[in-house]
Order: structure tokens, then sequence, then C-alpha cells
């Protein structure tokens, strides 16, 4: 669980981030520069984010993602657990963070590169939600079966968010996308 320095510094790095790129573009903006706005050295901003576009698609929430999925009753389907406690990880969202969310949303849908570069962030995501279902016993495969119609469900109602009115807030979204799934799996 990151620290609550870590998660200052990381905002911090986010914040400047997201102002040059407002500013100048993603593809005109330097490590170096998102650094010296951020007031840390190159070194601390690779501490926190291995590559520039890691400031825009990966998050601290992995664990937490995780421990929602866990809290499900085990006796669900995978699929279900999966979904409820990606709905039950949407709750925790603050108004701060959707806000924070759409600029990263907006400047990602824009770019084809930052698109595929959150099939990479994902890739964490499924992985640490996938270890904690087999932890609880689910086999391998249908476990990662389920997390990943559930994480393409997620990711298409989140790039969906950048074209959609400003009064749509990603969880609306994301609980409409997630409701597809309960729809297809209620289906004889």
């Amino acid at each position: 669980m990151p620290t609550p320095r870590t998660l200052r510094t990381r905002a911090r790095i986010l914040d400047a981030a997201l102002d040059l790129f407002d500013r100048q573009g993603y593809d005109a903006t330097t490590v170096n520069q998102i650094a010296d706005a951020a007031g840390i050295t190159p070194m601390t901003f690779f501490r926190h984010f291995p590559t520039k576009d890691a400031v825009l698609v990966t998050d601290p929430y992995d664990p937490l993602i995780a421990e929602a999925v866990g809290a499900q009753p085990a006796g669900l389907p995978p699929l279900e657990r999966t979904r409820l406690g990606l709905l039950a990880a949407l709750g925790d969202i603050t108004p701060t963070e959707d806000a924070t969310a759409r600029r990263r949303v907006a400047l990602v849908a824009r770019s084809s590169s930052l698109r595929a570069a959150v099939s990479c962030g994902t890739e964490a995501t499924q992985e640490a939600i996938v270890d904690r279902l087999v932890a609880d016993g689910v086999d391998p495969l249908d476990a990662a079966i389920a997390v990943s119609a559930c994480l393409a469900a997620t990711t298409t109602a989140l790039l969906a968010w950048s074209s959609a009115p400003d009064d749509v807030t990603l969880a609306q979204l994301v609980r409409r996308a997630l409701a597809q799934l309960a729809l297809a799996g209620a289906t004889p």
C-alpha cells in the first residue's frame, strides 16, 4: 500500500504532467519538464512512474480493486465476483479523483499510442484481481476469463467517457458497461 507521502508525490507529478500535456501536448512534453514543474528530479519521477505514458495509464488502486473483488461472496461465479468488486471499488472514487481521471482519459483518447498503453496498464490490474481470485480457489483460466471480460467492459466505458457530456460520471458509464455483463450472464 503506498504511503501518504508517496501518494502526494504521485499526485504532484500527475498534476504537473497534466498541465504540461494540456498546454504543450503529450508528445512535446518531456520527463525533465514534468519533473521540473513538479519540483522533483527526473530520478524521482522514474521512482514513481516507469515511463511518461505511465503517468496517464497507471494508478495505485490495483490492490484496493483486488481487495474489493476478494470481499465478494466466494460462492459467486468469478465473473460476478469481479463485476461486483469493480462496482464496489467505484464507490470510493472522490469527485476530485473523477475530475483528474477525466483529464487523463481525454488525453489518452486523443492518442493511439496511449490507448495501446492502456492495455498494458490494464495487465497489472488484471494480474492483481486474478491472483486474488486464484488465492480463493478459483481456477486460473476461469479467473482470467472473468477478469478480462470485466476489464474490457470497464476500459470501453473509460474511453467512451472522454466524449460523454460533462455531467456524465465515470461511475455511471462503468456501471452501464458492467450491467451488460450481468445481463449476458442472466441469458440462458
